[in-house]
């Protein structure tokens, strides 16, 4: 009879539920640890510093671009 294998393997509670360490159990609260949300809710707006949308929203119309029969198809050489 060898050593039975329950009393060879660790008893399972030595693992169970080890003293909670006490020190960690109320750390500094998130919400005062980490930054205020209000620090970041309102920047400098960015409206203010990207440049204004309207100087891309209408950007010279594509259709003043060159015809487009300009490239559709040149004119068969007649003479061949």
């Amino acid at each position: 009879s060898p050593v039975p294998p329950s009393h060879h393997a660790h008893p399972p509670y030595r693992y169970k539920s080890p003293p909670p360490p006490r020190h960690y159990k109320s750390p500094v609260p998130p919400s005062h640890h980490a930054h205020p949300p209000y620090l970041y809710k309102s920047p400098p707006p960015p409206s203010y510093h990207a440049h204004p949308p309207y100087v891309y929203k209408s950007p010279p119309p594509p259709s003043k671009s060159p015809p487009p029969y300009y490239y559709k198809s040149p004119p068969p050489p007649k003479g061949y």
